[in-house]
Order: C-alpha cells, then sequence, then structure tokens
C-alpha cells in the first residue's frame, strides 16, 4: 500500500483546512526611528523602505501601521545630543519620550514599546557606562532604570532592555513599581547574541561603538544552553515577555526556550535579516514577497508568539490581500 499524504495538498482549501502554522498581522511589532526635527522622512540605504522619522512624520507612519491592523510598535530614538553618559536617554523632553506621548494621544489603543538602552545616547557607542575602558555592568543600572522611567511616565506599555546588562530586569522592575508604573511591562531581550546581522540597524541607529565590540556582554552565537539559563534569569527577575536577537539564524533557540518559558515568547527580525531579503529582491534572485513570508511562518513555526520585524506594513499588506 501506497501511503498518500499528497491527498491532504491537493487543493488550496485542503491545505489551508489543514495547515499547521499560520502569521497574522496581529503577531507583528514594527520598528520605528524617530529623530527631532519636522518634516523628516529620511531613507535608510542599508535598508529600502525604512525610515528615520521626525515627530510628524513618525504618527503618519504609526497611523498608517495601526490602520492595517498591525497593533504594537517599538521606538528606537536618535538624541540630539550624546554624552559618555547618556543623559537624554532619560530626559522629559527626550526624543523617544516626545514621541510616546504623541503615539499615545493619537492612537490610544496601539501598543507602544521602547528599546531601553545606552548605545543610541553614549558618545562611545556603548550599552553602558565606560569604567577602566570597560563597560560596568552594576552602574549601569540604575540609569537603565531611570530610562526606563520616564518612558513608562510618557505612557509606554512595554519597556523593552536590550543592553544585557546582568540583573537590569529586576533593577528596571524594582523602579518602575517604586515610582507607580506597576502595570509598565517589561519585555526583555533575554537571548541576545553578539550578531554580525546588526550592522544596518547601528546606521539606522547611530549606534555602532567607538572602540572595541560588543562580545563582552551580548551573547556568543556559540552557545544554546546559555540561552536558556538567561531566559530563566530573566523571568525570574520579572519580565513580562521574553524575547530572542536575531531570529532567523537562532530558529533553534527560539524552540528551546520556547519549551522553557510560559511567557509569550517574541523573536527579532533583525535589520541584516530584512536587507538580505530586499537586496536579493532587488536584484531579481528571489522572490521577495514569498521569501519574506516563508521568513516570517519559519519564525512562528519555531515557537515565537510575536516577531518585530520591519516587514510588518509589507507583510500586513500580502495577508489582508489574500483574505
Amino acid at each position: 500500500m501506497i501511503v498518500r499524504p499528497r491527498r491532504l495538498r491537493k487543493t488550496a482549501a485542503i491545505r489551508d483546512m489543514v495547515r499547521e502554522t499560520s502569521v497574522s498581522v496581529k503577531d507583528f511589532i514594527a520598528p520605528l526611528f524617530v529623530k527631532h526635527g519636522k518634516g523628516l522622512k529620511d531613507p535608510i540605504p542599508s535598508m529600502p523602505g525604512q525610515y528615520q522619522f521626525s515627530l510628524d512624520t513618525l504618527l503618519d507612519e504609526a497611523e498608517e501601521i495601526w490602520n492595517l491592523g498591525v497593533p504594537s510598535v517599538i521606538l528606537f530614538g536618535l538624541p540630539d545630543a550624546k554624552d559618555a553618559t547618556g543623559t537624554r536617554s532619560w530626559a522629559e523632553d527626550g526624543i523617544v519620550q516626545l514621541a510616546v506621548k504623541a503615539i499615545k494621544d493619537r492612537l490610544p489603543g496601539m501598543v507602544v514599546m521602547t528599546d531601553v538602552c545606552m548605545c543610541e545616547y553614549t558618545d562611545h557607542g556603548h550599552c553602558g557606562l565606560i569604567l577602566n575602558g570597560q563597560v560596568d555592568n552594576d552602574g549601569t543600572l540604575a540609569l537603565l532604570s531611570r530610562q526606563a522611567v520616564s518612558h513608562a511616565r510618557a505612557g509606554a506599555d512595554f519597556v523593552a532592555p536590550s543592553d544585557m546588562m546582568d540583573g537590569r530586569v529586576a533593577a528596571i522592575r524594582q523602579a518602575l513599581d517604586q515610582e507607580g508604573f506597576k502595570d509598565t511591562g517589561i519585555l526583555s531581550y533575554a537571548v541576545k547574541y553578539a550578531s554580525g546581522f546588526y550592522g544596518p540597524f547601528r546606521d539606522a541607529a547611530d549606534s555602532a561603538p567607538q572602540f572595541g565590540d560588543r562580545s563582552g556582554y551580548q551573547m556568543d552565537p556559540a552557545n544554546a544552553m546559555e540561552a536558556l539559563k538567561e531566559a530563566g534569569i530573566d523571568m525570574d527577575e520579572g519580565a513580562d515577555m521574553i524575547m530572542v536577537k536575531p531570529a532567523l539564524p537562532y530558529l533553534d533557540i527560539i524552540s528551546r526556550v520556547r519549551e522553557i518559558c510560559a511567557l509569550p515568547l517574541v523573536a527579532y527580525n533583525v535589520s541584516g535579516e530584512y536587507a538580505m531579503v530586499k537586496a536579493a529582491a532587488m536584484n531579481d534572485w528571489i522572490d521577495g514577497e514569498r521569501v519574506m513570508m516563508e521568513m516570517l511562518l519559519s519564525i512562528k513555526r519555531a515557537g515565537a508568539d510575536l516577531i518585530i520585524t520591519y516587514f510588518s506594513k509589507e507583510a500586513a499588506r500580502a495577508i489582508v490581500s489574500k483574505q
């Protein structure tokens, strides 16, 4: 007897009925870059279709994202000044703080998340304070907490520490609670690898380190068991959601973290993953839309509940067009 699995692939309707994994517009979190100015929508050369926005154009972009059914954005700020301690990161008139307030005023239902890190705000480009030529883990915690509280005060629904300092989730949770922001959630970049896939982002956010690299605090790409340890620590410290970053080269890590994580699991489909698809599609080497959707599907299949992706708008349109 021949076993015939092809019976379940015979028509589009049958395939739809038995499909194990699906991608929805509700799964997406759209990353946005915001800077001071007016009327700005500056293209990011290494990320075709992505821009640095001023507040006014950011609001239009957020509204378009919301109208497509994407429920959430995560904000990355380009400050008007940098210094050794990143003081603009917690300023009341800081660019992220202003952006959170503006989005919440126009789109109160949108879930607004904010990246919490020092790299965009320091003149040295590292994710924490520098002491004797090294990133000072414990000295950085108070500054990250201060930044997170300022974002919560502006109206952020979730703060997302991406710095990879030890103990920062507990420190931020304590600071938020002490300041009365018990309902502000924490999306922890719990499993963040020292990856070569971040290059376009560092152009977009002007956040490349001015000396050395981040291998001393971001994870070694060779390590898998360490990912489970990091995720477990952040869950114990009070994270509300856990992230794995990057996504595509670490689908195995997403799957393994899924097994131990009862919290919502987020994967970051990072800038390099986006740029590769865009570059190949622009050269007609691949079907860009098909590869985009296959990539996002693979991230969901690996176990992610939500995906931070620069494809949010494009993928939302593709999904809606097929409904």
